[in-house]
């Protein structure tokens, strides 16, 4: 196994064919996207994130690869190990750097262990546990992760973790017809809630437009970047991701991008920007912000604007992203994500595979407490 320490260093033909291999591609582990976190300065090590991208080859053929990172922090992973760290801090142990295999700032769930079958996932695991061992780190983590990488994981003795998202997907057999059929289908309490906020919205002179793909101008992306940062403002933060970063995506990846832009006659007053996977027909919540309070804004920009345009090009499923029980009103469900660990301590190992065990019941009980409350009519 090879470490790089540069995603360049690795032939983004080679890279991409292994992805779309892969069981569960998503465009944000593309080559053109992890080298866009990189050159703008997003994901690097100034910023606590030090690429270590394994590969393996057989020959001369790349047959399996992962997006690592060694870091020097938790934050942008949206699989919450804070209080991991705290206790072996504590213990008077270094949890940091770790190693970290995910997409940053990325919950998106998908492939993790590039591989071009299951004998190459498990080499490329063995790999990566061996050269953590090497660099004596306390643990590595890989988030989000997709069946085969979790049977490759508990294959070879890694702690499971499971956390909650909301999705929603499109009826398999009978599509939705419109965003009313969507809405025929939810539960009155849900249709006349949903039927009150688009309403605010309207009542209060505010349309929304969508921009797809190269449609997107760079006056467009500047505007999207000035609410992407009051977003963080408002949470007293700073943005993960440069505007430099969006520019590569606009000349790169445009076709990947769809932004929903909210207007009061020539006014702009803010905006969503929503990743689409075009082959798998899957669009993914990702970014918001507004410069002016509008009642409910978020929620028509953040869902229902996505939804309709989602029904409309026949799209199979929308993802609204990490936690946020709040969306299952707008008609997304509940739907368990998962991660992989493998922490060198025996002793630190055994501590969390306990908690782990506590935390699971609690995750299964919430999930079933949840899908009581669905927001969908029952059957008959």
């Amino acid at each position: 196994m090879r470490i790089a320490g540069d995603p360049h260093a690795i032939e983004a033909s080679a890279w991409d064919a292994l992805l779309e291999a892969s069981p569960a591609p998503t465009p944000f582990l593309r080559h053109a996207f992890l080298c866009a976190l990189h050159d703008s300065g997003s994901a690097v090590a100034e910023t606590g994130w030090t690429p270590c991208f394994a590969t393996l080859e057989r020959g001369d053929v790349l047959v399996a690869a992962a997006a690592l990172y060694l870091k020097s922090h938790s934050y942008g992973e949206y699989v919450f190990d804070w209080a991991w760290a705290d206790a072996w801090e504590r213990a008077g142990r270094p949890y940091y750097p770790k190693l970290l295999g995910a997409v940053p700032f990325t919950p998106v769930p998908g492939s993790r262990l590039l591989a071009v079958d299951d004998d190459a996932r498990a080499a490329l695991l063995a790999g990566i546990e061996q050269f953590a061992r090497a660099q004596a780190l306390s643990s590595v983590h890989l988030l989000f992760i997709d069946e085969a990488d979790r049977r490759a994981a508990e294959a070879q003795g890694w702690l499971e973790r499971s956390t909650v998202q909301f999705h929603w997907r499109n009826r398999e057999h009978r599509p939705y017809a419109d965003f009313d059929d969507f809405l025929a289908g939810l539960t009155r309490d849900k249709r006349r809630k949903i039927a009150q906020e688009r309403r605010y919205v309207r009542e209060a002179g505010v349309t929304m437009r969508a921009l797809a793909g190269a449609q997107i101008t760079g006056a467009d992306w500047d505007f999207f970047y000035r609410c992407y940062q009051r977003t963080y403002r408002e949470h007293r933060s700073t943005p993960y991701l440069t505007r430099d970063f969006f520019a590569r995506m606009a000349r790169g990846m445009a076709e990947h991008w769809l932004l929903f832009i909210a207007e009061r006659g020539d006014e702009r007053l803010g905006c969503s920007l929503i990743a689409l996977d075009p082959a798998c027909r899957v669009a993914y919540g990702r970014y918001w912000g507004a410069l002016a309070p509008v009642r409910c804004l978020h929620f028509e920009a953040c869902y229902y604007a996505p939804l309709e345009w989602c029904i409309a090009q026949g799209y199979l499923r929308f993802e609204g992203g990490a936690q946020g029980e709040h969306k299952m009103a707008r008609g997304l469900e509940p739907v368990r994500t998962f991660s992989s660990h493998w922490l060198a301590h025996p002793a630190f190992a055994d501590a969390v595979a306990r908690f782990l065990e506590r935390e699971g019941a609690g995750v299964e009980a919430y999930v079933d407490e949840l899908e009581q409350r669905t927001p969908f009519k029952r059957p008959a």
